[in-house]
């Protein structure tokens, strides 16, 4: 089995071939694709990814990574609508469980692509030559889950690279956040690499 060091040198390979870009897998599948990782190595892949982007950007005129932290979004759109700090004060007097329920109702998560806020947003944000990234799954857990903004997303973005960085085990078949949590099963996307 290969370890974290060596299955992130692989990333640059992969997101810089031509079929990754274009979406071309055999079958013309929708480019969907996870990084799995051992929950430990969360800081490590973060530092990769910084410094991944900017190795293409300086390396590669023509390709673009967008990257869309989900927390990082969730706490964006909480406070354009005023909800961010109505959050807090709730936590206090509500408890947690309380305003995650809100909270999935504010950003209306389980809707379909054009309700769904964390959706529209990442949607409105790409453009067609991007590669985009999704990142902080273990943040915003268990608000957001990942399975529901790849289902979202994989009605919506058909036409650009996605691979979501997961502090967990992807089998191909589901997702087991920090290998504990069940997240679901999610079927369409593929290994960005592989583990052996």
């Amino acid at each position: 089995m290969k370890d974290i060091h060596e299955r992130l040198s692989e990333i640059k390979g992969v997101i810089t071939e031509e079929a990754f870009r274009t979406n071309k897998g055999l079958g013309n599948e929708i480019g969907f694709h996870i990084f799995d990782y051992e929950p430990q190595y969360e800081m490590l892949v973060r530092d990769y990814i910084i410094n991944l982007k900017k190795q293409v950007e300086r390396d590669y005129e023509d390709i673009k990574i967008k990257e869309f932290d989900l927390y990082d979004i969730m706490l964006e759109v909480l406070d354009e609508r005023g909800y961010l700090q109505k959050n807090f004060q709730m936590e206090e007097k509500k408890g947690s469980e309380y305003v995650f329920k809100a909270t999935e109702k504010t950003l209306r998560l389980t809707s379909q692509k054009e309700d769904n806020k964390i959706v529209q947003y990442i949607i409105d944000r790409t453009e067609d030559d991007d590669i985009v990234f999704l990142t902080g799954v273990g943040k915003v857990w268990p608000i957001i889950r990942s399975h529901t903004v790849l289902n979202n997303l994989h009605r919506a973005l058909d036409h650009v690279p996605v691979v979501l960085f997961f502090p967990g085990t992807y089998d191909g078949g589901s997702l087991m956040l920090f290998d504990e949590i069940k997240d679901d099963n999610y079927y369409r996307a593929f290994q960005l690499v592989d583990k052996y």
